[in-house]
């Protein structure tokens, strides 16, 4: 099913998540939502939504809080989880495997050990944000990967998404247009 209605789909990065110095893809971690400065800019840049749905991950409802303080909860929607590490899961940084030079396209479809890749994250995501697209303007606070997803799917390309920075605290706006159309407004505009 396409779109119906024009949709305005702000894509917010949770706050910085509380690794440890780990991986944390689907690793349910908080978040650090104590910049109340930030907090506050990225707020008046967004304003009210007519619906906020986030991804299950405690980071992105903590986020959604400190955004939204005294709305009613959000709509959770499992499909925008982060992406599965697989065994990557939990490891630090440094002690992840080097993959050496990966072209963009082979990056996309690389799948840690039990884990998915990319492009099955964007295959995930890319329905959920149709689904929201229902009209007006909805805020999803959620995961880099995820806001990389939208950005495939208003690209049409999954190698070209991984190309973004997504800050954490960081605003994407893609619009859904009615029929089968996306257009990007801006990426990983962050609060100065």
């Amino acid at each position: 099913m396409g779109v119906v209605a024009a949709t305005e789909l702000i894509l917010i990065r949770h706050a910085p998540a509380l690794t440890g110095g780990r991986l944390c893809g689907r690793t349910d971690v908080a978040a650090d939502c104590t910049d109340l400065a930030r907090i506050a800019v990225l707020l008046a840049a967004v304003g009210r939504p007519d619906r906020i749905v986030t991804s299950p991950a405690l980071r992105c409802r903590q986020t959604a809080a400190a955004l939204w303080p005294g709305e009613a909860e959000p709509s959770l929607d499992p499909a925008l989880w982060e992406q599965d590490f697989g065994a990557w899961e939990g490891q630090a940084y440094d002690a992840l495997p080097n993959l050496g030079p990966l072209c963009s396209e082979a990056l996309a479809q690389h799948r840690p050990p039990g884990g998915e890749s990319f492009a099955d994250l964007c295959a995930r995501v890319a329905p959920a944000l149709i689904r929201a697209a229902t009209g007006g303007r909805i805020a999803i606070v959620a995961h880099a990967g995820t806001v990389r997803a939208g950005l495939a799917l208003a690209l049409g390309s999954v190698p070209q998404a991984l190309a973004f920075d997504v800050a954490p605290l960081s605003l994407t706006r893609i619009s859904a247009l009615p029929g089968s159309g996306w257009a990007i407004g801006s990426v990983n505009w962050t609060p100065a």
